[in-house]
Formats: C-alpha cells, sequence, structure tokens
C-alpha cells in the first residue's frame, strides 16, 4: 500500500510538472529549481543574482518555505515579482504547488523564473517542477560529507554551488574532495565554488545562467 501511494502522488505530480513544462517553453521562461539544506544560502544568491542581472533579464521568483514571507520580502526589495508558497510543514515544494501560483506571474513578460525550493536535501530532489535545471547549493560549513550522504539529491543535479567559499580558511573544507565526490556520484554535474557574500566566482555561476537563456530562448 505504501509502494501504492508513493507512485500515485508522484503520477500526479508529474502531470503537473508537464503542465509547468509545457508553460514554460510556450512563453519561453527558463526556470532553475534551487535546492540545498537550510543556511546553504540560497536566498543571498538569488539577491546578488538579481542584482547582477536584472537589466539584462526580466526576473521572478517562487520562494518554498515552512512558513513566513521573510524571502519573498527580501526579493520584493530588489525589484523583482516574488511569490511566496508556505508548505505549513511540508518539506518540499511539487508541481501542483507551483502550477497554482503560476497565474500571478505574466510569464509572456519573465525571461528567468527562480524556484527556491524548500530546505532540504532529501524530498525536493524527487518531485518534477517542470523546470529546465536543478541546481544544488553547498556551503562550505556543512562540510565535505553532504555530497556522499545525500547521494540522490546531488544525482539529480546538473550544477552544484559551493557557497561561502571565503569561509575555507577557517573551516575544513576540501573543494577538490568535493568535485571527486560529485564525479563518483554524477558525472555529468558542474561544480563552481562561490561566494555570494564576496562576490567570488559569481562571474562563472552568472555566465552558465547568461548561456542557458541565450540557448533555450533559441529552441
Amino acid at each position: 500500500m505504501r509502494i501504492e501511494l508513493e507512485v500515485d502522488v508522484l503520477t500526479n505530480n508529474n502531470r503537473a510538472a508537464q503542465f509547468n513544462r509545457r508553460l514554460f517553453e510556450e512563453t519561453k521562461t527558463l526556470v532553475i529549481n534551487v535546492m540545498s539544506s537550510p543556511g546553504a544560502g540560497k536566498t543571498t544568491l538569488l539577491e546578488k543574482t538579481i542584482e547582477a542581472l536584472s537589466s539584462e533579464f526580466r526576473i521572478g521568483v517562487i520562494e518554498g518555505d515552512l512558513a513566513t514571507e521573510k524571502d519573498a520580502e527580501r526579493i520584493r526589495a530588489l525589484g523583482a515579482q516574488a511569490i511566496q508558497i508556505n508548505t505549513h510543514g511540508g518539506c518540499h515544494l511539487d508541481a501542483r504547488m507551483i502550477a497554482a501560483v503560476l497565474p500571478k506571474f505574466e510569464l509572456d513578460e519573465i525571461d528567468l523564473l527562480f524556484i527556491e525550493n524548500v530546505g532540504n536535501l532529501v524530498c525536493p530532489s524527487s518531485y518534477d517542477l517542470g523546470q529546465q535545471h536543478k541546481v544544488a547549493v553547498l556551503s562550505v560549513p556543512e562540510g565535505n560529507d553532504k555530497i556522499v550522504k545525500y547521494p540522490t539529491m546531488f544525482m539529480r543535479t546538473e550544477l552544484v554551488l559551493v557557497n561561502k567559499i571565503d569561509l575555507l580558511p577557517y573551516l575544513d573544507f576540501d573543494i577538490v574532495q568535493a568535485k571527486e565526490d560529485l564525479i563518483g556520484i554524477n558525472p555529468q554535474s558542474l561544480l563552481l565554488p562561490v561566494s555570494a557574500k564576496t562576490g567570488e566566482g559569481m562571474d562563472q555561476w552568472l555566465r552558465w545562467i547568461r548561456e542557458g537563456i541565450a540557448q533555450w530562448q533559441k529552441q
């Protein structure tokens, strides 16, 4: 019964994800699902990204949290449209939640839509939201063991951002080991060290986004 229930939940989710994906394709909106554990720096990363790209692209954000609109308020303060989804205890966003808030956006007028998922390295990885890209954010203070301890997350992402590299001199984190662990789980994934706080490495992340939008809009 448990297996049947899980299959049914994912089947319904995947139907909604296909609906979302078709809508994103029709409007040429590039959608990036950003996932991490709590405190990895997703919102700060998005703030800095919006500041850098808002003169080039029209950007929207869907914020996922258990409660409050704190992250959405931070995004709105930058002039970008942000819609908050509160899961009230749920550990992830699903495609039906995304579909429910999409009418609040004028997708024809958005080039880039970020979905900041609920902070969790387990559940969000299993749910297709209709996005074009899945990105995981790992932070230096979390330590080197997260990639191997939570392989499902990193098997399903095409880009891993190692954030807070400004703390490398003070903490025991090995970038080379992180790259080796990621290659062992997902050889196709790219790892980029960044610091949203200082800006180090952010140019590579911004280039990745620009290239993704250019390629998407050509299709």
